[in-house]
C-alpha cells in the first residue's frame, strides 16, 4: 500500500474519531449553558475570530484567537462547550480561507475540522487527569491554578493537534515523523502560548474586573490589536515587497543564468562550428596543398613536387651519382591530335600516357608530368646508366605503340632524355635542363632516347646563345640579303631571284643558315625574321623593277611551316606589298609539301587567300617529304621546284632521270611550271632542257649574291647559260623521254 492511502485511512481515522468525540459533546451539553454569552462566543468564533487571524511574517503559520475563546469557554461552559465551539470555530475558518481563494485537498478540511474536536477533547482529558480537583463553579481561580491549568491545556492542545497533523504530512510524505514535526509544527507553538495568554487575560477581566477596568483593558486589547494587526501587516507587506524584490531579483538572476546558459550553447555551438570549420579548413587546405602539388588533369605529381623531390635529393647531399636519373619526356605531334580529334581525346591521351608509365615503374620512382605534353621522371637507386637507359627504351616501346580511343587509332610517338643527377647539380633546375637537353638530342637524331653527356650542354647552350643572339640581329643589322638568280633554261634570260638569308655574326662572322634556320623555327624568332625578309625584299625588288627591261622580275620568299599554320601570313604578305608599293603577281611565295601537307585544309583555306591577293605560290624541294595527290591537285600553286638532290643524282650521261622525268610529267598534268634548283653542271642542264624544264637556278649560273654585286650583274645584258651550253639528248635520256607516262 502506497504513503498516499495510508495518509488517507488516517485522515478518515481521525475525521471519524473527531466526529465521534463532537457528536458525543453535543449530545451531552447541559441546557442551562445554552445562553446569550454562549451564543455570543459561537458567533466570535464562527464569524469574528475567522477574520481576525493574522499570518505570522515570512512564515507559514497564522495567529488565531480561537484559542482564548476555547480556553475561555472551558472555564466559563465547561469542556463539552469548548469541543463544540473549537470544531465550529475551526469548520468557519476553512470555509472563510477558501473563499479567499486557499484550496484544500481531498479530506483535509474535514481532517482539519474533526482534528480541531479530537485535540481539544484529548486537552480536555489531560487536564481533567492532571488537575481535574479545581472547580470553576466556586470563585475564580487563583492566579496560580489559572496559569496551571491554561499551561496544561496550552500545551495538550499544542501537542494533540501537532502530532496528528505531522503524522499526517510523514506518512504522505513518507518523512520521519520527528524531523517533520520538528520542521514544520514545533513553530505553531506559539499560537496555543499566545492564546492561552489572551485566555487568562480575558478570565481575569470577565471574574474579577469592573465595568470600566473591563472597558480599558478592551480597548487597550483593541488598540494593540489594531496596532499588531498594521504591524504584522507592514512587516508582510515590506516582506512580500522583499520577496517580490528577491523574486525579481531572481527573475533577473534566472534571466541571466538563463541567458548565460544560453550563451554557452551557443558558444558551444560556436565553437562545434568553429571545430567543424577548422575540419573544412583542414580538409581544404589539405585539398590545396595536394592540388598544388599534383596534376589535375592526369592526378600524378607536378613540376613543383618534382622540383621539391629534386632539392630534397641534393640537399641531402647523400651519394646520389650513378644512383638516381631523370628522364625527360615530350610527345611529337601532341598538337595535332588536340587540331584534328579535339582536345577531349588529347586529355585521354595525356591520362592514359600517365597510367603507363606509372604501371610500367616501381613505387619507389616518381612520375610527374609537366605541363602539356612533357612529362618527367625519378629513377631511384639504380646501378647504372644502362639500366637507366633500358627503362627509358621500354617506356618508349610501349608508349609508341597504336592506341584506339573512341573509334580512333592513334599513333603516339615521344623522346626521352635520361641523366644522371650528380653532384654538379646544384639546383632542381639544372637536372631538368640536362635530360631536356638530352631529349632534344633524341629528337634531332630520331633515336627516341638519348643519355645526356658534358658535351651535349655544350651543344646546346652555344644553341641558346645562339637563339639570344638571333633575337637581337635585325636590331644589330646583322642580317642581309642575298639573292640568286633564277634564270629561264630556254632563253637564258633572268626572270627573277630567290631572296636567301644571311646572317653575319657580329662575333662568330658567317653563320649558315643551316645552323640559324632550324633554331628560330624553334624558338618562333622564324615569323618576325620572314617579315623582316618580306619588307626588304619586296623594297629591294620594287627598286630594281624602275631599271630598263627589268619590269618583269620576280622574286621568291620561303615561308615557314609556323607562318603557314598560323593566322597572320596573309596580313603580313599584305602589309609588305602596300608598303613597297610592289605589283603582287611578282611576289612569290615558296614552302615546302611536308609544311604544306601537315594541316591539308588550313593551308588550303591560306594559300587561296594568297592567291586573292595575286602572289604567285610555289612548292620547294618537292619530292623530300610526304605528298598527298588527295590535297596536292587542290593546293593553288603556280609552280613546282625539284628538290637539288634528284638534279645532283644524274650522272654525266644521264643516269638516274627517272626521278625527274616522272616529276615534269606531274607538273604538267597539274599545269604548274618546273623550277630545277641546285644545277652544277652542264650535263644536268641539258638533261632539264630536254625534259621541258622551264627554269632553273645554281652556281653553274650564279651562287648567291648580295645586293651590290646583283645591281652590277643587272646593269649589263647578258645571256645567263654558259657559253658552251648546248642542247643534247643522251640515249638514255631519250630512251626514258619515250616511255614516260602522264598522271591522270
Amino acid at each position: 500500500m502506497n504513503s498516499k492511502n495510508i495518509s488517507h485511512i488516517f485522515k478518515i481515522a481521525v475525521i471519524l474519531c473527531g466526529g465521534f468525540y463532537f457528536l458525543f459533546a453535543l449530545f451531552n451539553i447541559k441546557a442551562d449553558i445554552i445562553s446569550l454569552n454562549f451564543l455570543l462566543l459561537l458567533i466570535l468564533a464562527g464569524y469574528v475570530v475567522p477574520r481576525m487571524t493574522l499570518k505570522l511574517p515570512h512564515s507559514n503559520f497564522f495567529v488565531s484567537f480561537s484559542e482564548p475563546l476555547i480556553f475561555v469557554t472551558f472555564f466559563f461552559f465547561g469542556g463539552e462547550a469548548a469541543i463544540i465551539l473549537a470544531t465550529l470555530e475551526m469548520a468557519a475558518n476553512c470555509f472563510y480561507l477558501k473563499s479567499t481563494g486557499v484550496t484544500f485537498k481531498v479530506l483535509t478540511l474535514p481532517f482539519n475540522v474533526f482534528n480541531a474536536a479530537l485535540s481539544t477533547t484529548l486537552a480536555f482529558t489531560v487536564w481533567s487527569l492532571l488537575i481535574g480537583s479545581i472547580s470553576f463553579s466556586q470563585q475564580p481561580l487563583s492566579t496560580r491554578d489559572l496559569i496551571l491549568s491554561l499551561g496544561i491545556l496550552a500545551l495538550a492542545q499544542f501537542l494533540s493537534s501537532s502530532i496528528f497533523a505531522a503524522i499526517n504530512h510523514s506518512l504522505l510524505h513518507q518523512a520521519s515523523l520527528w524531523q517533520t514535526w520538528k520542521r514544520e509544527c514545533f513553530s505553531s507553538s506559539m499560537t496555543q502560548i499566545i492564546g492561552a495568554g489572551i485566555a487568562g487575560i480575558i478570565y481575569k477581566l470577565l471574574s474579577s474586573a469592573d465595568l470600566l477596568s473591563t472597558t480599558v483593558a478592551f480597548s487597550v486589547f483593541v488598540f494593540a490589536y489594531i496596532y499588531y494587526r498594521q504591524s504584522i501587516n507592514e512587516i508582510n507587506a515590506a516582506m512580500k515587497k522583499a520577496e517580490q524584490s528577491e523574486r525579481e531579483k531572481a527573475a533577473v538572476e534566472r534571466v541571466r543564468a538563463e541567458q548565460a546558459e544560453k550563451h554557452i550553447v551557443e558558444l558551444n555551438k560556436l565553437l562545434e562550428n568553429e571545430e567543424k570549420i577548422n575540419e573544412a579548413l583542414q580538409k581544404s587546405r589539405d585539398a590545396l596543398e595536394y592540388s598544388a602539388y599534383h596534376d589535375f588533369l592526369t592526378d600524378l605529381p607536378n613540376r613543383l613536387y618534382l622540383i621539391e623531390r629534386l632539392r630534397l635529393l641534393i640537399e641531402i647531399q647523400i651519394d646520389i651519382s650513378h644512383k638516381y636519373y631523370v628522364m625527360f619526356l615530350d610527345l611529337n605531334h601532341f598538337k595535332y591530335i588536340n587540331d584534328s580529334l579535339g582536345h577531349t581525346i588529347g586529355d585521354r591521351v595525356l591520362i592514359f600516357i600517365g597510367k603507363c608509365l606509372v604501371r610500367i615503374l616501381r613505387e619507389e620512382d616518381t612520375v610527374a608530368r609537366l605541363g602539356g605534353d612533357e612529362f618527367a621522371i625519378i629513377l631511384n637507386d639504380l646501378d647504372s646508366i644502362e639500366e637507366a637507359e633500358q627503362i627509358a627504351k621500354k617506356i618508349h616501346e610501349k608508349l609508341t605503340r597504336p592506341l584506339r580511343l573512341q573509334n580512333h587509332l592513334i599513333f603516339t610517338d615521344l623522346n626521352i632524355g635520361v641523366t644522371p643527377i650528380d653532384a654538379e647539380h646544384k639546383k632542381p633546375e639544372q637536372i631538368l635542363r640536362d635530360a631536356n637537353i638530352a631529349m632534344h638530342h633524341a629528337k634531332q637524331k630520331g633515336s627516341g632516347v638519348a643519355i645526356f653527356t658534358k658535351e651535349l650542354r655544350g651543344i646546346y647552350l652555344d644553341k641558346i646563345k645562339l637563339q639570344t643572339d638571333l633575337r637581337f640581329a635585325i636590331e644589330r643589322k646583322e642580317l642581309s640579303m642575298h639573292y640568286q638568280p633564277i634564270i629561264s633554261l630556254k632563253e637564258g634570260e633572268l626572270i627573277g631571284f630567290e631572296a636567301l638569308l644571311r646572317w653575319n655574326h657580329s662575333e662568330h662572322g658567317f653563320v649558315s643558315p643551316a645552323k640559324f634556320i632550324p633554331i628560330a623555327e624553334e624558338s618562333g624568332l622564324i615569323i618576325p625574321i620572314t617579315n623582316w625578309i618580306l619588307r626588304q625584299t619586296t623594297k629591294q625588288l620594287t627598286n630594281w623593277q624602275k631599271l630598263p627591261n627589268l619590269a618583269h622580275l620576280i622574286v621568291s620568299v620561303n615561308i615557314s611551316g609556323k607562318h603557314l599554320a598560323g593566322k597572320s601570313l596573309v596580313n603580313d604578305v599584305n602589309k609588305a606589298l602596300l608598303i613597297s608599293k610592289l605589283s603582287p603577281s611578282t611576289l612569290k611565295l615558296e614552302m615546302t609539301e611536308s609544311v604544306a601537307m601537315e594541316n591539308a585544309e588550313h593551308s588550303i583555306e591560306t594559300l587561296n587567300q594568297l592567291k586573292q591577293l595575286g602572289v604567285q605560290l610555289s612548292i620547294d624541294d618537292f619530292g623530300t617529304g610526304y605528298s598527298s595527290l588527295n590535297y596536292l591537285h587542290r593546293l593553288p600553286f603556280d609552280t613546282l621546284k625539284i628538290d637539288r638532290s634528284f638534279v645532283s643524282a644524274t650522272g654525266e650521261t644521264g643516269e638516274n632521270a627517272e626521278i625527274l622525268q616522272t616529276v615534269m610529267s606531274l607538273a604538267m598534268n597539274l599545269k604548274m611550271r618546273v623550277i630545277a634548283e641546285g644545277i652544277e653542271t652542264e650535263a644536268q642542264l641539258s638533261l632539264l632542257q630536254n625534259l621541258g624544264c622551264h627554269y632553273g637556278q645554281g652556281y653553274l649560273m650564279s651562287k648567291p649574291l648580295p645586293v651590290n654585286e646583283i645591281e652590277k650583274l643587272l646593269g649589263t645584258k647578258r645571256n645567263w647559260l654558259p657559253v658552251s651550253n648546248q642542247t643534247f639528248i643522251t640515249p638514255t635520256a631519250i630512251s626514258n623521254t619515250k616511255n614516260l607516262q602522264v598522271f591522270n
